[in-house]
């Protein structure tokens, strides 16, 4: 008896890690994917984000280093960048900036998202050879519906882009729609008469825009500043390969960054912050500004129970999408691949397994939803104007004192790195230690100066 077959709606970089999660546990993928994939490196219209500034969270890391290991090693090599925080990251948070000093906790990624997902792919494919399962990739063709009923879903029904209206059928005992942001899963289950999904839409009207430069010298700068009340507008610099650096800019309603490459250093300048102005300066432009808009937070709640017939599976941005500006979304592609694989490691496609792996890829994401959601919904236009009750006005009162006492005091930072960098949960900002800093200590403000310099 067979293991089953599975295909999967989507060869970005959560399709690519869902398929390889899947190795040694089915017969057969077939990846579906509606571009062609360069055959160095580059950048492709699939993904719309893609010359955007794009790092792996510590959280993420490690899941990829569960799922592939040596993987994080094969990205240093090609030429991404291991930083740590908060030793190799100037940040400033809006109480001031955060101290830097060695802690060796939280390691990220950084590089082209090209870079990435070539990487990511090859390994992948390699895997495949000898672990028992057959992986076909559909490059150029769009998935178009579902096959099945309401209550199960049986394969895909697809068609080549070039081949006009002549579709092929794909049958699956798994379908796992890897699609993205755009997904249009909810309408196809509707098609076959499932319920709509419930969703949760959190909106704050973020725009952002990405230059890429290239430093007249090597730098060491990376830098983070954060919005706050009185200037909500944000930056990131952050190297790439090849000797480049990308500046990715931010604001909400109001306050979008230009793409305009001729208005990039004075929306800087508005900042306030001249150690960031002056380094671009010196810098020079190797790409135009691109712009992106399409930030709002949405959870597809397919993890409800009675919600989803069996044989579907909804990973990464098709099921929970975050606003981009806070680089959560490839560490959370990576969890949810590794939620993914722990489950076809303990039942394999038995009856049921669809809903399992769905709580499983839905609890993967719960800490990016808070935090994100947490960060937005104060800006978002629909925010509710009803004055907070007492157990809000406590709670925003604990999570301001803790996020200003996280920018100088290293107890409460590690909690609030490990959070943020989603390599622990919530409650971890609620243990004693974290609590009794916080409660019972002064109110923290940051450093006054940027720290140029790691601390001894």
């Amino acid at each position: 008896m067979g293991k089953g077959d599975a295909v999967v709606v989507g060869g970005g970089l959560a399709g690519t890690l869902a398929a390889g999660a899947l190795l040694g546990h089915v017969d057969t993928v077939t990846l579906v994917e509606r571009d062609r994939y360069p055959e160095q490196p580059a950048f492709r219209k699939g993904v719309p984000q893609g010359r955007h500034l794009h790092v792996f969270l510590s959280g993420g890391r490690r899941a990829l280093e569960e799922l592939f290991p040596g993987l994080n090693g094969e990205l240093e090599a090609a030429g991404a960048h291991r930083l740590e925080a908060p030793r190799d990251v100037i940040t400033k948070a809006p109480n001031g900036w955060q101290r830097r000093f060695h802690e060796g906790r939280h390691a990220t990624t950084s590089c082209t998202r090209a870079l990435f997902d070539a990487t990511v792919r090859a390994r992948v494919l390699a895997e495949a050879e000898g672990s028992g399962t057959r992986v076909e990739v559909l490059q150029g063709t769009e998935a178009i519906g579902l096959l099945g009923g309401a209550d199960r879903v049986t394969g895909v029904r697809a068609r080549a882009r070039d081949a006009g209206r002549t579709g092929r059928e794909l049958p699956a005992d798994l379908v796992v729609d890897a699609s993205g942001r755009g997904s249009r899963a909810p309408k196809w289950l509707a098609e076959l008469g499932a319920p709509a999904p419930r969703e949760e839409v959190v909106d704050a009207g973020i725009g952002y825009c990405t230059q890429m430069f290239r430093p007249a010298e090597p730098l060491d700068m990376v830098m983070v500043i954060q919005p706050r009340p009185d200037c909500p507008r944000g930056a990131a610099w952050s190297p790439v390969e090849d000797g480049n650096w990308l500046l990715t800019l931010s604001g909400v309603r109001g306050q979008h960054p230009p793409t305009e490459s001729s208005e990039v250093l004075g929306f800087v300048k508005s900042l306030g912050e001249p150690t960031l102005y002056e380094h671009l300066r010196t810098c020079e432009p190797v790409s135009p500004p691109y712009g992106f808009r399409d930030t709002s937070n949405r959870r597809r709640h397919y993890d409800a129970p009675g919600a989803l017939p069996e044989g579907f599976l909804a990973v990464s941005d098709a099921a929970c999408t975050f606003n981009p500006i806070y680089g959560q979304g490839m560490a959370v592609a990576a969890l949810s691949g590794l939620a993914l694989r722990r489950c076809l490691a303990e039942s394999g496609l038995r009856p049921g397994f669809a809903a399992t792996a769905q709580r499983a890829v839905a609890r993967a994401s719960d800490t990016a939803w808070l935090t994100a959601v947490g960060a937005d919904r104060p800006y978002a236009a629909d925010a509710d104007t009803t004055p907070p009750g007492a157990a809000e006005r406590l709670r925003s009162w604990y999570f301001g004192r803790l996020a200003d006492r996280a920018a100088i005091d290293p107890v409460v930072g590690a909690a609030f790195r490990d959070v943020t960098y989603l390599a622990a949960g919530p409650s971890r900002l609620l243990s004693a230690g974290v609590a009794l800093r916080t409660v019972l200590l002064p109110r923290a403000r940051g450093l006054t100066d940027p720290p140029l310099r790691v601390e001894s």
